[in-house]
């Protein structure tokens, strides 16, 4: 079972891997560096405020640009745990799976989540809890495969992990 809990961010549409990570940052590596520039040209001060296990809610095409791996390590190694959005760019929803951040599609929860609101996802069944209001909302579940690369880590130590080097 794999339930996340944490405070939301809440960011709008069209967010770009531009804004989740400059390009003059993604030279760098190490994901601690990259975390300390994670959303600083839209929240400045998001990397000195995020906690461990607090999840991104967003709206539409979030991830949407070049092609940037940076941008979903980034968002992992700040400590955000999870990201809600109504949609998604396919290559981010993909590079986000490969370093074992979860994402969930929801077309609700960005219309009624705020910032600051504590939120908890089940990613078995898909279900979105805010405890503010009282509200819940259904996502499509993780499948059980994506699951384990998040458990793993990743695409890559799931793969080390199966091919036991």
């Amino acid at each position: 079972m794999m339930v996340l809990r944490g405070r939301a961010w809440k960011f709008g549409r069209d967010i770009d891997t531009d804004v989740i990570i400059p390009v003059r940052y993604c030279g760098n590596q190490d994901p601690n560096e990259l975390a300390k520039h994670c959303m600083e040209g839209i929240a400045p001060d998001f990397y000195r405020k995020v906690k461990p296990g607090d999840i991104i809610i967003a709206e539409e095409n979030f991830g949407c640009g070049s092609s940037r791996e940076p941008a979903p390590i980034s968002i992992k190694a700040a400590g955000i745990s999870c990201i809600i959005a109504k949609s998604f760019a396919r290559i981010f929803y993909r590079n986000a799976f490969n370093v074992g951040l979860p994402l969930l599609e929801c077309l609700d929860a960005p219309e009624w989540i705020e910032e600051g609101y504590e939120v908890e996802v089940d990613l078995d069944t898909g279900e979105i809890r805010e405890f503010s209001q009282g509200r819940s909302f259904s996502a499509k579940p993780v499948p059980p495969f994506m699951q384990q690369l998040i458990r793993d880590g990743g695409l890559m130590n799931h793969l080390a992990k199966e091919l036991g080097t």
